[in-house]
């Protein structure tokens, strides 16, 4: 091979490899963020996004989208990391996210995800 381009192809493997080589969040936070994303896809309420309200499948879907990307970035150590950075406010629009359940009034989902790890935790 030329020895000029050794140097070029060793960059493209170890860029592709890199993704990999991030550390996912230890086991016991991925199953308290796994137990959330479950909870609010089963939970029958109402996820206020960007002006928009969407049921709990379509906020589970965003959420772990949101999830994924930061996992994969490494920004996710804790439950608490996926509740403040992925769960509580959109990027997008810096607007705070909101839930309903049934007649209930909105709330922060930052409150609810934080009570709904606190019983988990129990």
């Amino acid at each position: 091979m030329n020895p000029i381009k050794m140097p070029l192809l060793a960059l493209i493997i170890a860029l592709n490899l890199l993704p990999a080589a991030r550390a996912a969040p230890p086991a016991a936070v991925a199953i308290e963020i796994e137990y959330l994303l479950g909870f609010i896809a089963q939970s029958d309420c109402q996820f206020f996004r960007n002006g928009t309200w969407y049921d709990a499948q379509r906020a589970q879907a965003h959420l772990r989208a949101k999830y994924d990307v930061l996992a994969a970035n490494n920004q996710i150590k804790t439950a608490e990391d996926f509740i403040e950075k992925a769960a509580s406010y959109s990027r997008f629009s810096g607007l705070p996210y909101q839930i309903r359940c049934g007649t209930g009034a909105a709330m922060s989902t930052n409150q609810w995800f934080s009570d709904a790890l606190a019983h988990y935790r129990k």
